[in-house]
């Protein structure tokens, strides 16, 4: 049971690292288009502010996922 609860905190981390990787590349790509594109239209969140935003709720849903396992191998090994 520890070897498959740690298994599936290893396979997590490693989700959220994914998405923490492409909420920065996302940023880096939308700062770089702000500042191409100095005339603001006041049109509202641009595409990739929302995939910016969307890893950055990914990466918290999987860093909870992440605590509730170790939460559950700490229960298994008392």
């Amino acid at each position: 049971m520890n070897t498959i609860l740690i298994l599936v905190i290893v396979i997590i981390m490693a989700m959220v690292v994914v998405s923490l990787v492409r909420g920065v590349i996302a940023f880096l790509k939308s700062s770089r288009t702000d500042l191409e594109n100095d005339a603001e239209d006041g049109g509202g969140a641009t595409e990739m502010q929302l995939r910016q935003n969307k890893m950055m709720f990914s990466r918290i849903k999987y860093q909870a996922l992440a605590v509730i396992v170790v939460a559950l191998l700490i229960m298994a090994s008392r």
